[in-house]
């Protein structure tokens, strides 16, 4: 690589770096961004509470009070 070469793509990266280091300086226009609402969408295969508490009747009875079953051992 001759003399020249290494000056002309020194100048080019030197060029390069500048415009990044710019683009990374510039200020974002406008007032921040609130954040935006987040909504919970239930699955299709979620049970209902009710769906819930009649299974955990149905699957507690004769087990021990604690864990998922407590409370639904009677």
């Amino acid at each position: 690589m001759n003399r020249a070469s290494f000056t002309h793509t020194v100048a080019a990266l030197c060029a390069v770096f500048a415009l990044c280091a710019r683009a990374a300086e510039a200020p974002k226009g406008g007032a921040p961004r609130q954040p935006a609402s987040v909504k919970f969408h239930k699955a299709p295969s979620e049970e209902s509470p009710a769906a819930r508490e009649k299974r955990l009747k149905r699957e507690c009875k004769g087990r021990a009070n604690a864990g998922m079953c407590l409370g639904y051992t009677r």
